[in-house]
This record gives structure tokens, sequence and C-alpha cells, in this order.
């Protein structure tokens, strides 16, 4: 078998054009989803029965269903109702853009709430006993101690979700977003080449993965070098 490189160099524009759109699509359901996840993660630590439930429940529906039904209840689902059609919300719900990264955005926030409301469960004691005693009022506490803390503690975590999410954008393909996935489709039902289409899509979701792997590495290298072991 010969790998056909002048059908990878020819379709090129396509792949990187597929590039922007995978990035395009993983940053803002990344901002959005870390957003809304923030405040949940702090309603799932919460003592208040119904508030940590309602952040629970929203959690558990979300990680317990496929997300590739969540896309299609949201693409596809929605448009079957007419108040929806008739609102001024169906022209963002008619973009396939918008409701892949609404429901990327959903999928992350569910996944990354439980990992923050995890980091602050982790919270040394000795932090909020030395906060109290500086006289932190609670919101204080959470602004200046607790969240950041748990944010720099949750890297590690955060990362394998972000690497989740991209490799989860391959998804946009379905509802006729041209991402690196899309891309490879296209290559292989013009050229019938899938070896060729699929391998290329996934050198790319492999460097782009590398590259967040480094970005996160020295995040970590920077914000969590005080819990390395101390050399003697």
């Amino acid at each position: 078998m010969i790998f056909d490189y002048n059908v990878v160099w020819e379709n090129l524009p396509l792949y990187l054009g597929g590039v922007l759109v995978t990035l395009k699509l993983l940053l803002i359901s990344l901002a959005c989803g870390l957003a809304v996840a923030i405040p949940l993660g702090l309603m799932r630590v919460s003592k208040t029965r119904w508030i940590n439930g309602l952040a629970w429940l929203y959690t558990y529906v979300i990680r317990g269903t496929p997300m590739l039904v969540q896309l299609f209840l949201i693409y596809y689902g929605l448009a079957q109702f007419a108040w929806v059609r008739d609102s001024f919300m169906w022209p963002y719900f008619s973009s396939a853009t918008f409701c892949a990264c609404l429901a990327f955005a959903i999928n992350t926030s569910a996944y990354s709430a439980e990992i923050l409301a995890g980091s602050l469960k982790a919270t040394p004691h000795g932090e909020i006993e030395a906060a109290k005693a500086m006289g932190m009022s609670r919101l204080q506490l959470y602004r200046r101690i607790l969240l950041p803390s748990a944010l720099r503690r949750a890297l590690p975590q955060y990362s394998n979700e972000v690497i989740m999410m991209l490799h989860t954008t391959s998804l946009a393909s379905i509802v006729t977003l041209i991402d690196i996935t899309g891309a490879a489709r296209t290559v292989n039902s013009q050229y019938y080449l899938p070896f060729e289409a699929y391998i290329t899509a996934g050198l790319f979701y492999l460097a782009l993965t590398f590259i967040l792997v480094r970005l996160f590495k020295l995040a970590e290298h920077r914000w969590l070098a005080y819990m390395a072991p101390r050399k003697g």
C-alpha cells in the first residue's frame, strides 16, 4: 500500500481551515464551560442541601448522557418546537457553530465543576484557618484563598478535560462543520482514500494534543512549584 502524499498536500488548506474551526470550538467551549463550572463547583461544596442538590443533578445528568446525544438534542431536537423557531434565539439555534459550542460548553462545565469541587474539598484546613485568623470575610476567603488555590491544584485534572474536549470537537463534523474530522471526511468522500484522510487528521490532533500538554506542563511548573517536594 502506497501513501498518497499528493492528496494530502493538495488538501492541506482544507485541513488547516479545519484546525482553525477546531480551535475556535475548543476555546469558546472551554471559556464558557469554565465560567459556568466555577459557580457550579461552589454550589457542589455548599452545605445547603438544595443548592448542592441542584448542582449535583446538573452534573449527574450531563455526565451520565453521551455527548453526541446532547449535541443532537440541541441542534436537531430544539428545531421541532415552533416557539423556538419563532423566537429571537432561532438565528442562533439554526447555526451549527452556536449549537456545537453550546453543547460542548454544557458538557465540559459539568466535568470541570466536579474537578473544581474536588479541589475545593481538598484545600488544606490550615489555609482556611489562617484566612479566618486574618479576619477575612467568607467572600474574601473564597476570592483570595479557596478559588485561586483550588484552580491551581485542579490544573493536572483539568488538562485531561481539555484534551478530552479537543477530541470531542470531532463530533462537530456530524452537524456539518468542517473541522479537522470534517476535512478528513470531505477528502475521503472525494478521493475514497480513508487511510490518507484520517491518518492526516490524526496527526493534526496529535500535534494539537502535544502543544496543549506542553502548555499545561508550563502552567503547572509555574503555579504548582510550591507543591513540589523540596530537595534535601
